[in-house]
């Protein structure tokens, strides 16, 4: 039986996110000890790798618990895993094609850079007004 910090020193995970992951349901209520110590088997150790491993993919939480969910029933078809994995890869394209957007603008407001002075930047000045820039790359999605 492993301690919360052991449990995470084994699973590269730290402690708060282990408590988080119990709130949420994506791992389950531990044993106690006798002093009211949180106690976890290997199970939980195999479950916690499982979840980092999905978010090291991108995988959001609500993927990863219906994941899980699936993992629990081996003798299930895996179809709806791959509709998951499918929808994730999606995902990461999308994110590849803004963040090339990205790059392709950055390097074009640096090679129109004038070199002299912030009035006449271009960095600034396409960083001022959005319609300077030659593409929609993907505005809205800077906060997410």
């Amino acid at each position: 039986m492993l301690t919360i910090g052991k449990l995470g020193e084994a699973a590269g995970v730290k402690v708060p996110t282990i408590r988080y992951y119990e709130q949420i349901g994506l791992l389950p209520e531990p044993e106690r000890s006798a002093g009211n110590q949180r106690l976890y088997g290997g199970s939980a150790l195999d479950r916690l790798a499982f979840i980092r491993h999905a978010r090291e993919l991108g995988f959001p939480l609500d993927a990863i618990r219906d994941l899980l969910s699936l993992s629990d029933k081996p003798d299930q078809s895996c179809a709806a895993a791959d509709v998951i994995a499918k929808k994730q890869l999606t995902a990461v394209k999308a994110r590849i094609a803004r963040l090339t957007a990205l790059k392709a603008e950055l390097e074009r407001m640096i090679t129109q850079c004038a070199q002299g002075t912030v009035a006449d930047c271009r960095v600034i000045e396409v960083l001022s007004d959005h319609s300077h820039c030659a593409q929609n790359h993907g505005a809205s999605e800077a906060a997410g």
